[in-house]
């Protein structure tokens, strides 16, 4: 149910293969643009579905949704950077870049 609720766009049939799709799409995307590389062929599905969720719910937030392949693929993306920013800040990310500081 709040699959359903967070991130409307992929209400219109895609099931679990469009989750799949579009999170490792998403995932992939992020990984990519955040540097330091993904995590992997499931890690970035997990990251671009959580991503999706993320997305979805801060788009509700502000009062916006989305119904297009598109807009659903953005969504994703932006709420998957997000999580990688937040996974890298409490995450051995942090702990590297302290490490690095000598």
């Amino acid at each position: 149910m709040a699959l359903l609720l967070a991130a409307d766009g992929l209400n219109y049939g895609a099931g679990i293969i469009g989750w799949l799709i579009i999170g490792g799409i998403a995932g992939a995307l992020a990984g990519t643009v955040m540097r330091g590389g993904g995590f992997g062929i499931a890690g970035d599905i997990i990251v671009g579905i959580v991503g999706a969720l993320i997305g979805g719910f801060l788009l509700g937030l502000i009062g916006g949704s989305t119904t297009s392949l598109i807009g659903t693929l953005v969504t994703a993306f932006i709420g998957a950077c997000i999580l990688i920013a937040i996974l890298r800040a409490v995450g051995a990310g942090g702990a590297g870049r302290r490490g690095r500081a000598v």
